[in-house]
Parts: structure tokens; sequence; C-alpha cells
């Protein structure tokens, strides 16, 4: 029994060489030739759990994308090309039919106008194949006009300075006393405010320690770490509403810096879990900016929630409302009455003397300089993604049992609260959630946010600005595979090769998805064995050209040479 497992051994060899382990078959067809081949493509996982390989695979890609960023000395060229004559020429057919599809309503002709919706919707289809980025119009062309509210600020928030936010993304440069210009960057961790005094562990304070607020010095590795001291008195409500509507007051923080600041502020980082259980993020910010500015925009940033009122549930996860169907709503249990529409209860809201739902803020801000091509700036870059192959609550399992009880009480919290406006949950307050059909189930919607492995928080870990690097991350695997191929100089063939014919400009290869067990498909142990061996050949090839080219510089810098963890070659 203690003998070694034949897959263990094959997932250790294969993480070792950086190869997928749950590798895609996927069927290449020529349209030219007739020719199908079965080709391997990485899974593309970003959790070390699922996948080692992959997600260290993107891991160092989000490193090499911070890196290249975060010190531009230049402002980054964000050019599109120009569409091919192709595109241009559906955008030409799709105009003429919006033109017919408007005379055709005027003049009542529906059967023409239901064929005309039928050749835009196919000519929409052929235009989201295409090169274009975005969608020339709205997915719903009969879509409600959003409601409005009032940009008025709350009187109980501080004011902010309101200057006009110039283009400019790059931050200043200061002359040193040897004569060099200094472009020096910033390391902001943003954090919520305090929901209950919790247990922390003890650091140094002038020369000796710090205990923690229950009077104890608990190590690092104390069970209680992040629990509160008197659970009677946490606001576990306000935790998990902080944590649901965590990535909103993210965005009105960046939306009040760059408004404050009057620059296009960039930024990049992602979000993590505290030992409380709540999120805060970590953000390399390009440029600098006064502390006192960081903190009175932090102090002045919230986030009204613009929902019916969900203080005080109405009905319990035991007893909720039922469904009528001749009503087409769900009605008290006892009376029969229906439950308020959404529509009506946001009606409600229009009043003057409306007040939101809920308000989040944001708590406390701690900012550092980092200068370029330091330790420290390198030294950063890997504590902000340190966990991005790990789950968001992985760091933060329970690991005691008051550990455990924390974490069980606030998903119980987030369990009963609304996420979204069509969640379960609104039946618990009295208010049909948007949409409502038969089979809700208060206390067991299957939203995000009531999910243990989230604990609330659904949007983003990884945030990076659009003019960060100027560059997505297509862009910087297109790199890493163009540096691999000028060392290499054409020794190394690309076996996957490519989608688009050079000679006429129109697409070649057609891909499928082939299944297990499909004719000229093989097991997915003989395809990893298969990628083993090409990954460990084609290292060696890398390595070889590489000491007959000892002055080729990587893609990006800062990798050294480890530089072949980034690519996809092979």
């Amino acid at each position: 029994m203690r003998q070694p497992l034949a897959a263990d051994a094959l997932r250790l060899v294969a993480e070792t060489h950086g190869v997928c382990v749950r590798p895609l078959a996927i069927r290449r067809i020529d349209t030219h030739t007739g020719q199908a081949d079965v080709i391997e493509v990485p899974c593309g996982a970003r959790l070390a759990s699922k996948c080692k390989p992959c997600a260290e695979r993107n891991r160092r890609l989000r490193l090499q994308q911070m890196r290249e960023g975060w010190h531009l000395v230049d402002e980054p060229a964000v050019r599109p090309d120009r569409p091919g004559e192709d595109v241009l020429s559906m955008v030409r057919t799709r105009a003429h039919l919006e033109f017919a599809r408007a005379e055709a309503e005027r003049e009542g002709e529906w059967e023409q106008l239901a064929d005309i919706d039928g050749a835009i919707a196919e000519l929409d289809e052929a235009l989201s194949t295409s090169s274009l980025r975005g969608h020339l119009t709205p997915a719903d062309r009969k879509a409600e006009p959003r409601r409005a509210r009032s940009t008025k600020r709350r009187q109980d928030t501080p004011d902010l300075p309101r200057l006009p936010v110039s283009t400019r993304t790059v931050g200043r440069a200061y002359a040193g006393r040897d004569g060099k210009a200094h472009r020096p960057s910033m390391l902001v961790s943003l954090t919520l405010g305090s929901h209950g005094r919790v247990h922390s562990a003890a650091r140094a304070w002038r020369g000796g320690m710090r205990p923690c607020e229950c009077g104890q010095l608990h190590g690092q590795r104390d069970p209680q770490l992040g629990t509160p001291i008197d659970p009677t008195s946490y606001d576990y409500r306000r935790a998990a509403l902080d944590a649901i509507h965590f990535a909103r007051v993210l965005d009105r923080w960046w939306q009040n810096l760059r408004r404050a600041g009057g620059w296009n502020v960039q930024y990049a980082g992602c979000v993590e879990l505290q030992r409380r259980l709540a999120p805060h993020g970590h953000f390399a910010i390009r440029g600098t900016l006064p502390r006192r500015l960081l903190k009175q925009v932090a102090a002045a940033t919230y986030h009204q929630v613009w929902w019916p009122s969900f203080d005080e549930a109405v009905y319990t996860v035991e007893n909720p409302p039922t469904w009528d169907a001749d009503a087409g709503a769900y009605v008290d249990p006892k009376t029969g009455q229906p439950l308020s529409s959404w529509q009506a209860a946001l009606d409600a809201l229009d009043d003057e003397d409306a007040r939101p739902a809920y308000v989040a803020r944001l708590g406390t801000i701690d900012a550092r300089g980092v200068a370029q091509g330091t330790r420290d700036a390198e030294r950063s870059i890997r504590y902000v993604t340190k966990y991005l192959t790990k789950d968001l609550t992985e760091e933060s399992q329970p690991r005691s049992d008051d550990q455990q009880a924390h974490f069980d009480r606030l998903h119980a919290e987030l369990s009963t609260l609304p996420c979204s406006p069509t969640c379960a949950n609104w039946l618990l307050y009295g208010v049909q959630p948007d949409g409502a059909a038969a089979g809700l189930v208060p206390g067991r919607c299957s939203g995000k946010v009531h999910q243990p492995r989230t604990l609330g928080f659904t949007g983003r870990r990884v945030l990076v600005s659009r003019q960060w690097s100027g560059k997505t991350l297509a862009d910087h695997r297109a790199d890493n595979r163009a540096w691999v191929r000028a060392i290499l100089a054409g020794s190394v063939d690309d076996d996957q090769g490519d989608a688009t014919d050079p000679a006429d400009g129109v697409k070649r290869y057609r891909f499928e998805l082939a299944r297990p067990g499909s004719p000229g498909v093989p097991s997915v142990e003989h395809r990893i064995l298969r990628s083993i061996s090409a990954r460990i050949q084609w290292r060696a090839q890398l390595n070889a050209a590489r000491q007959r080219s000892p002055g080729a510089v990587p893609a990006t810098t800062g990798e050294g040479g480890h530089h072949g963890e980034h690519g996809d070659g092979g």
C-alpha cells in the first residue's frame, strides 16, 4: 500500500517539466486539403488545484505584465489596427439593413421586418467572429433606459478636490542629486473598515513586541488569528455586505483618485482575503501621489446600493412565500396576497426622501514608494501575485474550531442576503426578484456570492487598467513566442500551425473539440507522456540555441535564465 501510484508519478513528472496535466484534444481540419490532425492544447487553468503548470504559466505572465507597465518612461502606444476590407464591407451591409428595417417598421411591413431581423442576426454573428473588438449596436434593441440616480455627494462624507483629468498615464520624473532622473512608483494596499476587534499576530513596536488587543502575544500560526475577540459584538452583516460590494467600492476609488489627482492613474494588482476573511487589494500604481491625498480619497469613497430595503427579513427560510401559478407571482403563505414586484419596489426609490439600502465604504490604506530597477520592485511584484495560483479562500481555510465557527457564521450571513436583483433571497424581504419565476428557493441561491469558496467577493481577482502596459495578455504571449522563435532561428517547427493562410489571408484551418474515445484520439495518459518528451527536447534545443547566442535579450527582463517558463512553445 506504500508503493507510489503511477498516476501520481505521471503528474509529478508533468508538473516538473511544465506540461499541462489536463490537456484538451483539438481536431484541426485543413479546409484546403481535408486533412485532420489532433493537436494538444493546454487547459489554461488559473488555479494550481486544477493544473499547476498552467496556473504557474498564467502567474508568470501576470508578472511580466506588471513588470513591463510599472515604471514606463513613455506613454504606452495603443493604436488599434485598421479593419480589413471584408469587415468594412460587412459594416456597410449592416448599415443598409438597419436603414431597411427602419423603413419596414415605419410602413408596417411586419413580414419583411422579420426577414430583415433574421439577416441582421446572421450578420451580427459573422461580425462577432471577425477581428473587431466590441459591438456595433446594443445587444437588446428594446432595452429599458437605465434609472438615473442623483450624483450629489453624501453630507456625511468629506468633499474631494476635482481637477480636470489629463490623458497623462506616466508618473513624474524627479532630478536626483547625482543629476539622474528618477521616476518612482507606489505600492498601495486597500482594506475595508473594521467590523469588530479580532485577534492579530504580535508585531515589533518600539523595541518590543506589540500584543493583540486581547492582551496576548499570538504567533503567526496561532489558531485564534483572524477570529473575533467578542463574537457577539462582531458585525457579520456588515462584513458580508462589504464583501459583496467591495469590487464596486474599488472601482469608485480609482475614479475618485483620477479626479482628485488630475491625471489618468494606471494600476495593476489583485484581491485577496485577510485572516479575518475580509477582502483587500494590493496594487502597483505607476507614478506617485501624495499619501495625504490617497488617505483623503479613501475616506471619501463610498458606493450606494440602490435596492429595496432589506434591513429586516419578513419571512423565514423554513416558511417562505409560495408561487401562485394563476397570479404568476409569489404570494404570502398566509394571506395569499402577491408580494411587491421588483419594478414597483424600485419605483418607490424614486421619491426624493428615499435612501439607499446600504452604503459600502473603504477603510484604511497603506502606501509606500518603490524605485525602479531595485530588489524591492521585484519583491513587490512577486508579493502582489503570490496567491494568484490559489483559490480566494484557500489561504484562509479554518485550522481551528474558532476559525471554523467564524467562517461558518460569515457564510451563514451571506446565504440569506440578496446578491443581485434576480436573487431568490429577495423573497425573504417581501420583494419578488427581477424576472421572478417558479422554483426559487430562498437561502439556496446559486449565485457565486453565497458559495464558501468566494465568501461574498465575486469580482475579478486580477485588476489591470487599460493603459498599464499597452498590451493584452495575448500580446505578451506573442512577445514570448517571438523571442523563442528568434532564439531558435527555425530549429524547432511550430507544430500548432498557423490558422491563417498568408497567401490570401483567409482562415485555412477549422478547429473542433475531439471527445475522449473518438477515433484517432489517444488516451490522456499517452498524450501527456508525448508532451513531456516534446517539452524536454524543446527545452534542450532552446538552451543550446541560447548558448550559441549569448547576447540574446529575453522578451521580458527580470526572469533571467527562466524565460522558458513564460513561453507556450513546444
